[in-house]
Formats: C-alpha cells, structure tokens, sequence
C-alpha cells in the first residue's frame, strides 16, 4: 500500500499508478502563513473590525459570516478611474517590508518541521491576478474597463502580475514548498467571467513567469478556481498546471477526463450546495460523495475533493464523512 504521499504523486503522473483515490489533500500539510501574506492581508479573524489590506480594499469578516470578503463601494473603491490607476493605487513593496530573512526563519523552520514527517509541504497564494481586479474597482467596473480602457487595464494587469511574482518568488525561495495552492476563480458555475479571448489577452500572461518559475524548481502547481473551465483547460494546461483544485460538477469532468489524458489532475467534483449544509444528512453526503467516486474515479487523474480553495467544510459534521466514504469506496473498489 502507498502511503497517502506516494499516492498522490503516483495520480499526478501521466502514466502513474496510484492504489486507491486521494482523500481530499490528504498527503499535503496545509501551510498557509508567512511573512508577506501577514503583511498583505493583516490578521483577520471572525468578528473583527472592518479593515483595509495593503491594497486598501475593505475587508469585512462579520462574526456569522464563513469567511472574510472584499466590500467595494462606489464611496470606498481604490480605484474610481481606470485611467488614473498610477495615481490612485499604491502598490504594496513586498521587497521593503518582507524579504528580511529574519521575518522568514521561524516559517522555514516549521515546514522543515512538516517535511520530515514524511507530508508535502503545501503553501498558499490566495487572491489571483482577476480577484485583486474586482477588489480594487468592484465588478462592473472591471467588466467595463476591460471593453473601454483595454491599455490601462494591461498596464495594471501587468502591474498585479509582477507584485504577485514577488509575492510568489519570496515564498519559493524562502519556504522551497513543495506544492503551491494558488488562487484565482475565473468563472462562475456555468461560465467564464471573461470571454477565453479577454482572460488570455489580460489575464493567462501574468501567470507564465509565476508558473514558470516554479515548475522550474519542481514545485506542484494546484490551481484553486470553483468555477466552469472547460474552455481554458488547455491554457491552464500550457500555464504548468498541475492539480485544477475546484473542478466543479457543473464541468463535463468525464469529458475533461478522457482530454487531458493526465496531463492535469482534477481536484473536486463533489457539490458543495448538497453535502455542506447546516442540515446535510448523513446519507445526502454519502449519496454525493459515491457519485463522483463511481463516476470519475475511473477515468483517472481524479481526486474527490470539496470544491472549496482550502481543506474544511464549512460545516464541521460533513467533513469526516466525506472522507469516510472515500475510505469506504478505496476498500470496495481497490481493496485498500
């Protein structure tokens, strides 16, 4: 039997031979901080007061509410005028305020720590190059700018791009993960935000150095993005993608499946409006998680996995039976 590591690379590779599918991220340990995202996005924390990140996006995070969020307001958007972008927005300096190698030591230390333990060491790049769009001029504006003011729309693209670089290279070169959980949701169930021609104009270019980088070192690449794909899965491909973590059912998975043919693991498939509820039952849970078992696990390159960017369920009785029933289907179908 593999352990859960070995596993989980033998399902990324195209000609791999895993014994049984991945539980969720079973085989990464999840580690999300360090000194540059503390820096950028503070301590947030249910119940905090309303605060501004490094961008001067407000972020709430209510204490019923799951999770801190972006409010943008016509009265408190970073950016009210594209055109005046440069003007408006004053970009964090990473290089100033986080590359002191004394900030970094104590987090080298633990995911040395993690590593030895035998687990991979999964670090985390949330809010992607379109998500820090949105956040600093709210939605419609950002549809808007991309139709009427493609040029300053580039120019800050490129500019988020290469910040996110930096982000992402003092990361590598500090922490050495050996995954990288990056986010960035381009769609909604059923669609792209963008047309494909619009993301790969603005936003596939400001992930080929980022991506670059790190699949030169040997860093796996999982790609966090809940949404419909299936027109960029080639692209996302191209990019050095390794793992597309969010694969929701809304996506043709076996279709998706039988295209790639290894060359991307997908990551989810299970419908979190079904299993993470309040008020889920045991058997509404069992129910979801053997149909994505029965229905994907053949086609390979398929890891059963709640569609969120992070391990946990929102409600705290769902999780333990979602891998249960992994464990369940694992021991009926490979007798592991």
């Amino acid at each position: 039997m593999l352990t859960a590591k070995e596993n989980l690379l033998e399902t990324l590779k195209v000609d791999g031979k895993p014994d049984r599918l991945v539980k969720q991220y079973e085989g990464n340990a999840f580690f999300p901080p360090n000194p540059a995202a503390m820096y950028i996005r503070g301590n947030r924390h249910p119940g905090m007061e309303p605060m501004k990140d490094r961008f001067g996006t407000t972020i709430l995070w209510p204490e019923n509410q799951v999770a801190a969020m972006p409010h943008v307001t016509n009265d408190n958007k970073v950016i009210s005028d594209i055109t005046e972008w440069k003007d408006q927005l004053v970009m964090p300096d990473l290089e100033a305020n986080c590359s002191d190698p004394a900030l970094w030591e104590p987090f080298i230390k633990q995911a040395e720590e993690i590593r030895a333990k035998g687990d991979l060491v999964m670090a985390f790049m949330p809010t992607g190059v379109f998500e820090r769009l949105h956040f600093l001029m709210g939605f419609e504006d950002m549809l808007m700018n991309f139709l009427l003011e493609p040029e300053d729309m580039m120019d800050l693209c490129n500019a988020i791009g290469e910040y996110r670089y930096q982000y992402m290279k003092l990361i590598v070169d500090n922490i050495k993960p050996d995954v990288m959980l990056s986010h960035d949701d381009w769609g909604s169930k059923h669609s792209l935000f963008v047309s494909p021609d619009t993301w790969r104009e603005f936003i596939k270019p400001q992930y080929v150095k980022t991506y670059g980088y790190m699949k030169e070192r040997g860093i796996i690449i999982m790609h966090h993005a809940d949404s419909f794909m299936e027109p960029i899965v080639e692209d996302m491909v191209e990019l050095g993608i390794d793992i597309w973590q969010g694969a929701l059912p809304e996506n043709d998975i076996p279709k998706l499946q039988k295209q790639l043919a290894g060359r991307m693991t997908l990551m989810g498939g299970l419908d979190a409006s079904v299993v993470d509820r309040a008020d889920s039952t045991e058997e509404e849970i069992r129910k979801e998680v053997r149909r994505a078992c029965q229905t994907y696990g053949p086609g390979g390159h398929f890891i059963p996995c709640i569609t969120y960017g992070a391990p946990g369920c929102l409600f705290k009785h769902v999780d333990p039976i979602i891998n249960d029933e992994i464990d369940k289907y694992n021991k009926e179908t490979y007798g592991i």
